[in-house]
């Protein structure tokens, strides 16, 4: 009995510590981050000349294919209205980053830019989903090779471009495409590559 309650405190004595360890982390982060947000705050605003604008290449897009579904003019329609406002890719970047690089007053602006080019990825997935689905895998890839050149973040657009390459034999267009998620800002990077690493073990980088 004297055993079981020494090893009971000793278990309650390592709880507590771990717990008051985790309490200390988490008050030395949120001080680190309101700290930082603050810095950010009193950044002035600065030009965004330098930011890497994504243009959308319509002409070279397959929209002469299923031009009577409705999925498809759906999203031509949308990437024609994208193709006239300023698309950027800031996935991985958060409000406080984009603050302390830019200044507190471009916010709103780089919010709509990375807004656009959400809409803009996941409607060339959408359009790619379509031709796939009817058979027009490689005017598909298309598709998600520009979004895959943008930085996309998208899984399913690695996971059915993989799948094409794969299909043709290209494996070192397959190690590409792991080298483009390792290059990926946002946590869905890593599972993107891990993923495709268990799919294609032989497409090693």
């Amino acid at each position: 009995m004297t055993f079981l309650l020494l090893a009971s405190a000793v278990i309650i004595i390592l709880i507590s510590v771990n717990v008051s360890r985790q309490k200390k982390t988490k008050t030395q982060e949120d001080r680190d981050f309101w700290a930082r947000e603050q810095r950010a705050n009193s950044v002035r605003r600065k030009s965004l000349d330098g930011l890497n604008y994504i243009s959308i290449p319509l002409e070279s897009f397959p929209t002469h294919l299923l031009q009577q579904d409705e999925v498809v003019l759906e999203c031509i329609d949308t990437l024609e209205a994208l193709s006239s406002q300023k698309i950027v890719n800031l996935s991985g970047y958060t409000n406080t980053d984009l603050k302390l690089e830019y200044g507190t007053a471009n916010i709103t602006e780089l919010s709509q830019y990375d807004q656009n080019y959400t809409v803009l990825v996941r409607t060339l997935q959408k359009w790619a989903d379509v031709l796939i689905e009817t058979g027009y895998l490689e005017e598909a890839s298309v598709l998600m090779e520009f979004a895959v050149s943008t930085g996309t973040d998208v899984s399913r657009t690695y996971y059915e471009l993989a799948g094409y390459w794969a299909s043709q034999g290209e494996r070192e267009q397959i190690r590409r495409l792991k080298k483009t998620a390792a290059s990926i800002r946002s946590a869905n990077g890593n599972i993107i590559r891990h993923h495709l690493e268990e799919e294609y073990p032989d497409s090693r980088l």
